[in-house]
């Protein structure tokens, strides 16, 4: 159920049902931040909050739907914080929009990135697929008791899913479970992986592309034939060794699937 609330104290106490948040809540916020686009996370023991800024962010109407269509479909206990006007005029600009149409829209890009560790990779690559975390902790593939994201309030059923992004994201993430500890500094060194370009717009097109406001992700498990287009490592980029930073590592990445693009060998 989508509750919609005009404030919110971020604090333990929800407004709802009275008590003190559990697991199952989530929280979209509309803001007029000029600090950020979107930002997420937890903080007071509040429930996980995705904040959307109205001045920023040029499809926050999209954002807003996008969450309720997907919170109404997987039966989530969510809470939007935002005037009636405002989830009025987000519906109206929405249309017949779902959260899993199987297309991609103006903004989003053709080509999605997921960052893991070389050891992870090797796996992967066996395997034939990614795998969410959640499957991974079944098989008794990953020592870890909880994942990264849990430092920064993630709910428990993000482990259901793959998640992508874009620019030095993944990288920062990758880093971050080497430390045991959240690491947003992109000039710190740590040993790279493998940084993975699929396609988005193939990967809609099969209805495996999903959209929670904030995230794009797939559920449970993504093959990499067909979707998978390039893998970047260490030694594809000529770096001399596997230690580099998140800049470096991402910008080289970054630059050579550009000149991959272009190349009619090997364009995508």
């Amino acid at each position: 159920m989508v509750y919609r609330i005009n404030n919110l104290t971020e604090d333990s106490m929800n407004p709802i049902t009275k008590c003190k948040y559990d697991s199952s809540w989530i929280i979209l916020m509309l803001t007029d931040s000029t600090d950020y686009q979107q930002m997420c996370g937890s903080v007071n023991g509040c429930a996980y909050t995705i904040k959307v800024s109205r001045k920023n962010y040029k499809y926050w109407e999209m954002s807003v739907c996008d969450f309720i269509s997907f919170c109404d479909a997987n039966n989530k206990n969510a809470i939007l914080v935002m005037s009636e006007t405002d989830l009025n005029t987000a519906k109206k600009h929405y249309g017949s929009h779902m959260y899993n149409e199987p297309f991609l829209r103006e903004n989003e890009p053709s080509f999605l990135i997921h960052s893991t560790s070389l050891r992870s990779w090797n796996q992967i690559r066996s395997d034939g697929l990614l795998k969410s975390w959640n499957i991974l902790k079944r098989e008794q593939n990953i020592a870890e008791e909880k994942p990264i994201g849990a430092q920064l309030g993630d709910p428990e059923d993000f482990s259901d899913y793959i998640m992508f992004g874009s620019g030095i994201t993944g990288e920062i993430i990758v880093n971050s479970k080497q430390q045991g500890k959240i690491i947003m500094d992109e000039n710190a060194e740590y040993l790279t992986g493998a940084r993975l370009y699929f396609d988005a717009r193939k990967m809609a097109y099969d209805g495996l592309l999903l959209r929670d406001g904030c995230h794009i992700k797939v559920k449970d498990t993504l093959p990499l034939n067909p979707y998978l287009i390039w893998a970047a490592t260490w030694d594809s980029l000529g770096l001399k060794g596997q230690l580099s930073t998140p800049k470096i590592f991402a910008e080289l990445a970054e630059k050579q699937f550009n000149l991959l693009k272009k190349s009619p060998a090997s364009k995508p």
